[in-house]
């Protein structure tokens, strides 16, 4: 492709269309700066600089976020620090200016909970390996390693982390500080699969084993009556435990803060008897810790531990009394829209994570199926020939 060149304005870079290829426009006015063109359609400005060690392109920065004149003022300004004798290796901003500029838009967004949960693993997990590097000189390589470091003792955490850096590199792409994100192919840990649901004698273990400690101890009555809740509405954690009194409105959950926004829970019988006995003490939870009430139950439920290793079901977790919802309402023939509504789901896709059969029950439908069919090719009876 032959080199083009032009001098560049803020119109006519604006009217630069795409091409199967990436391709540059070069400026007339100042030597080494260029437009860079995407197949994508994004234009970055760079700056082929000679130098002592070498001719480098430099890539300053997004055509969309500044305008030609700051380019070439960018040009002029990276020219002279050349020539005093000054190391100017790049435009490229570090790992951590970028986060604490451009970037933050890629972990400040959702619910506050979500936002500080971000910041943390930027803090916590990011900044101390890559902060200190200009975007550019993050490699493959280095995220591998990094990456392999966290998976040897928090896996889960490790892949959060890393979905959060790679956001942050496509976005440092979309600025036009890198040609492609470094993190890209690296594979997540597997993680659990959640398929553990509480079977119907299961479910009765717990309810005895709940009943026999709240008689031994009432003052663990909160807390059994919280997991039963859990049980009754496959509400998350969170939205049981924080519960607010202002939050109940008679057959009804109104969640103004739940994972997926604000949703209403409807509450069949049981979980309105458990709710109409809960004792009014004056605090704004519906289950208050019982040496504060001004703070929700511990999100641990002590007693969980007990009861379930007493109930013979110590593989399960309190988020599989939400699975267990999910499990017996589909096998009781509810359509997945309506429990994945129930659940509060956005997407009927992410119901199917949750809504698992044991083999009793496979095992039954496929006698079903059978059997039916079976019927069916009985009545056709045997076809007649033809002479």
């Amino acid at each position: 492709m032959a080199v083009k060149r032009r001098r560049l304005t803020d119109t006519n870079i604006a009217k630069l269309s795409p091409a199967a290829s990436e391709y540059t426009v070069w400026d007339t006015r100042h030597a080494g700066l260029g437009v860079r063109v995407r197949p994508s359609g994004h234009r970055s400005f760079v700056f082929w600089r000679r130098g002592e060690d070498g001719a480098r392109r430099i890539t300053l920065g997004s055509a969309a976020l500044m305008n030609v004149e700051e380019a070439r003022s960018r040009c002029l300004s990276i020219e002279s620090g050349a020539q005093s004798g000054e190391t100017q290796r790049s435009a490229v901003p570090t790992f951590e200016d970028f986060v604490a500029g451009p970037g933050r838009s890629c972990y400040e967004r959702g619910k506050p909970s979500t936002r500080r949960v971000a910041a943390r693993v930027v803090n916590a997990r990011l900044l101390p390996t890559f902060g200190s590097l200009p975007l550019d000189r993050i490699t493959h390589a280095a995220v591998t390693r990094w990456f392999d470091e966290c998976s040897r003792t928090t896996p889960g955490a490790a892949n959060r982390a890393l979905n959060l850096l790679s956001r942050i590199l496509n976005h440092a792409i979309v600025c036009g500080h890198l040609e492609s994100n470094p993190a890209r192919g690296i594979k997540w840990n597997p993680g659990a699969k959640l398929t553990r649901f509480l079977s119907r004698e299961e479910v009765r273990r717990l309810h005895h084993e709940l009943d026999r400690h709240v008689q031994a101890r009432p003052s663990r009555a909160r807390q059994a009556d919280a997991i039963r809740l859990l049980l009754l509405t496959g509400c998350r954690r969170g939205e049981i435990l924080t519960l607010r009194w202002q939050d109940v409105d008679g057959g009804t959950l109104n969640l103004i803060d739940a994972k997926t926004g604000p949703r209403r829970v409807f509450l069949n019988a049981p979980a309105r008897a458990i709710l109409e006995r809960q004792p009014r003490s004056g605090s704004v939870f519906v289950f208050p810790a019982p040496s504060n009430p001004n703070r929700p139950l511990s999100q641990h439920l002590p007693l969980w531990r007990s009861v379930r290793r007493e109930a013979g079901i110590e593989d399960v977790r309190l988020h599989d009394l939400r699975h267990t919802v999910a499990s017996h309402a589909v096998l009781q023939g509810v359509p997945l829209p309506v429990v994945s509504r129930l659940l509060g789901h956005k997407r009927p896709s992410m119901t199917l994570r949750y809504a698992h059969v044991g083999d009793r029950e496979v095992e039954a439908a496929a006698e079903r199926i059978g059997a039916a069919i079976a019927r069916a090719l009985k009545d056709s009876g045997t076809p007649k020939r033809v002479s």
